[in-house]
């Protein structure tokens, strides 16, 4: 069966990798929008399922399995404990949004979640939407480490504007729970899903 990977993040590509070498990549074109009173979790799972959907719909009648995924980062009044109803923080505009992100998030802990949705495409057709949760305890980096970090580009595309896995910022001091997770994909979590719909991995 097709493995199709509905994100054209090249984190994600490389997660994914790990537990599959054997996948295409389709990216899938939706409306991101945050809906009037949606919770953080509803949102990021529904766009995991609409995001599945919308690659679903380009295909023919051949088996395939879409893996879709999406990452919200979510920093809270009290920060620990945070729940649903914090502070989304995406993607940053420009540089001086990022900063401000950092700034904020400096010393502080926030939350990572991230859905995805598995959409089985054939005749025994399922869906399974899940979503993990970790715990992100930044460390107190400079406003000169801030300024070099964003200089390199690297927050500019990232949700929070920092990537856990940069070796020169090392933004994180430690977390509680799953480190792929915050990457942007959840193998442990993921990995359980896809032995629950019978999926024959690749060597």
């Amino acid at each position: 069966m097709r493995l199709i990977l509905a994100s054209s993040s090249p984190r994600r590509r490389e997660l994914l990798a790990k537990l599959n070498p054997r996948f295409e990549v389709i990216k899938p074109e939706i409306d991101e929008s945050l809906r009037d009173g949606e919770l953080l979790v509803d949102y990021v799972r529904r766009l995991s399922r609409e995001k599945a959907e919308a690659v679903a719909r380009t295909l023919d009648t051949a088996p395939a399995l879409i893996l879709a995924a999406d990452t919200v980062v979510i920093l809270a009044a009290d920060t620990i404990g945070v729940d649903e109803a914090g502070d989304l923080l995406g993607k940053p505009t420009d540089a001086a949004d990022a900063r401000l992100m950092l700034l904020r998030l400096r010393g502080r802990a926030h939350e990572v979640i991230t859905a995805f949705t598995l959409h089985r495409h054939d005749a025994g057709a399922a869906v399974i939407t899940r979503h993990e949760r970790t715990v992100v305890h930044m460390r107190h980096f400079s406003d000169a480490e801030i300024d070099a970090y964003i200089e390199t580009g690297d927050p500019l595309d990232k949700a929070g504007s920092y990537a856990i896995q940069n070796e020169a910022f090392h933004p994180v001091e430690r977390i509680e729970g799953s480190y792929s997770n915050v990457v942007g994909l959840p193998l442990e979590a993921l990995e359980a899903a896809l032995g629950e719909i019978d999926f024959v991995f690749s060597s």
